[in-house]
Order: structure tokens, then C-alpha cells, then sequence
């Protein structure tokens, strides 16, 4: 489905804010993620189609205009975008759009953490084959520096129905996991398991040729990089954890959270990015409300990639966080 036309989403946003808060002369402003209108100090934003991802580069237009009053307007998604609203300090008021008029958006609580289904035998073959385990969406999943070879799901009729009755698909991403069954799937899990993880161990290395497998998810990368070696960061020890909400595909830009604990003992949650990401910063304090609330927060990304943007949205938060940069891109 196309995203609306940016003069429709401009058109909106007039329509929207005049019957909120009256007539008045406001001006147009360009906003990459919606449409957003102007007057004196204080600005309106539509954030669609993808609210939630425009939220942080929503708090930056605000920021670098000098505005002190910013009003978020959301269809589908304001209640996350409240819920990461009141996480910074001033919060931006946000709306939830509902036809032609606007109400409060109710801030959704946390997601609850799924567990992963039990299964020991295929559990096992992970371990055996000296991977990663993640977990994340209740969903156990195989990782080498990072990117998904495996992972244990639910089983399904051939009506498509789910049953409880867990099954081992092995390939990176949905369509190389639908090929891999589809050619592979006569094989032992523990031969398809292998192969799979013999191709991406021979492709992502930091000094191999680039290649799809050695690009796509990066801050997983760093993310396992660290997870390996908790002290690069001072720290304890240090886990995978799921985001607050689910990550996108596998070219998207996202987060990569852990939790764990510093030499004192005290809780921290570290969210890794690479790249220039403005919803880090909200998406990073979404998943510490969600895992540990009272934590601190530790945003972890290489030094090329630590924008002071990023450093100022960090200092916004009311419960502020601290940004690590790493030497060159964090991996190594």
C-alpha cells in the first residue's frame, strides 16, 4: 500500500488543527515523515504512514525550530507514540486522530515478554552447534555475530492453524527459510542447521568482501560483539532482550537490546544502533521501560555514527541516558 500523497497529509493536518484549536494563520513546514504546520512557538505534526519511526525525527524538527509547544498527531500507533511521549521531559502532547477530530491519546503499557516454547531437543541442536540464542517475541532464535539462521516456532496444520508443537525452521529470513524447507527439508535438523551456519560464518567476518549477509543487521552484530565481551562496556555481564516493540525486517533500521549489570551491581539496559537512527533514542527508552525501568541506559554505537542529535535527544529523556561511541564501526 502507497504511502498518501504529502499535499493530502498536508491538507489533513490543516483540517485537523483548525478544528482543534480554530482557525489561525500557521504556516506549512516540510517533514519528511507526515506534514507539519507552524505558528509562533508552537507546531503540529501528522506522523503517518509510519508514526512510530518518525516520533524521534518529529522531537528533532521541534528541536532545531526553537519550538516549546509540539503536538503529535497519530492515527494507528498513538498509543505507543504516548507512551514514548511521556518518557522525555517536556513531553510533546499527542493526539490520537479519530476521523475528522482529535482526542488524547492513552499511552499503552508495556508489552509483556513472551516466553520462548519448550523445547529442550531443538534447543539442544543450538547449543550443540555453538550459536547464539536469542529470544525475542517468544520466539527462540539462532544468531552467528548477529543474523538469524534458525529459529524454533510454532508447528501448523495444513490448514495453516497453529498447534503448540514446536518446529525448527533454519534459513536467514522468511523467504531463504521457506526455500531451505522446501529443498533441505529431507535433511536431519542438525545437517540443514549446519549448513546453513557454515555459509554465513564463511561471509560475515569483518574482513570479508561485502556481501548481503555481512550488511543486514548491524547493530546485532554489535550487539553480539558485545554480548561476548561485557567488560568492552564496564560491565558485568550482559544478555539479549527483546525491543519494546517488534523489530522490522531485516533492512530496517533498528535497535538491538540487552540487559545486564554494571561492577556495582546496578541494572542497565544497552540498546545498539549503527547509522544515523533518530528513533533510537525513543525506542532504547521504550525497551528499558518495558525490561527495567529504574535502569540506567547505556546507547551504544560506533563513533562515527555518535551525532550530537543523538546526544541531545539522549539529554531530553526525564530518566536521561548515556551514549557510548566505539572506536571504528564497534565490531571489533
Amino acid at each position: 500500500m502507497s504511502a498518501p500523497a504529502p499535499e493530502l497529509l498536508a491538507a489533513q493536518a490543516r483540517v485537523l488543527v483548525a478544528s482543534q484549536w480554530g482557525e489561525a494563520t500557521r504556516r506549512a513546514a516540510d517533514f519528511p515523515g507526515g506534514a507539519a504546520l507552524v505558528e509562533g512557538d508552537r507546531g503540529w505534526v501528522l506522523l503517518a504512514p509510519n508514526p512510530i519511526a518518525a516520533f524521534g525525527p518529529a522531537l528533532v524538527w521541534a528541536e532545531r525550530r526553537s519550538l516549546t509547544t509540539l503536538h503529535l498527531l497519530v492515527g494507528s500507533g498513538a498509543d505507543i507514540v504516548a507512551r514514548r511521549a511521556q518518557l522525555f521531559a517536556p513531553a510533546p502532547t499527542v493526539w490520537q486522530i479519530t476521523g475528522a477530530t482529535l482526542d488524547p491519546a492513552i499511552a499503552a503499557s508495556p508489552r509483556p515478554i513472551r516466553a520462548p516454547l519448550d523445547a529442550p531437543a531443538l534447543t539442544q541442536l543450538f547449543i550443540d552447534a555453538d550459536v547464539e540464542m536469542v529470544v525475542e517475541e517468544g520466539i527462540a532464535r539462532a544468531e552467528v555475530l548477529g543474523l538469524e539462521v534458525a529459529r524454533i516456532s510454532h508447528g501448523a496444520t495444513t490448514s495453516g492453524t497453529p498447534i503448540d508443537e514446536p518446529v525448527l525452521e533454519v534459513g536467514v529470513g522468511h523467504a531463504d527459510r521457506e526455500l531451505t524447507g522446501m529443498l533441505h527439508g529431507n535433511l536431519p535438523p542438525a545437517t540443514q542447521l549446519a549448513r546453513v551456519i557454515e555459509i554465513v560464518r564463511k561471509t560475515r567476518r569483518v574482513d570479508a568482501e561485502r556481501h548481503p549477509l555481512n550488511q543486514l543487521a548491524p547493530e546485532r552484530w554489535l550487539r553480539a560483539v558485545l554480548l561476548a565481551d561485557p567488560g568492552r562496556l564496564g560491565l558485568r555481564e550482559l544478555q539479549a532482550a527483546p525491543p519494546a516493540e517488534p523489530r522490522p525486517n531485516l533492512r530496517d533500521p533498528a535497535i538491538a537490546v540487552a540487559v545486564g549489570t554494571d561492577t556495582d551491581g546496578l541494572a542497565v539496559v544497552v540498546a545498539c544502533s549503527v547509522g544515523i537512527h533518530l528513533d533510537l533514542v525513543p525506542a532504547a527508552a521504550d525497551a528499558r521501560l518495558a525490561l527495567s525501568p529504574d535502569a540506567r541506559l547505556l546507547l551504544v554505537l560506533p563513533e562515527r555514527d555518535a551525532h550530537p542529535v543523538t546526544r541531545a535527544l539522549a539529554d531530553r529523556l526525564a530518566h536521561p541516558a548515556e551514549v557510548i561511541a566505539l572506536p571504528g564501526d564497534g565490531r571489533v
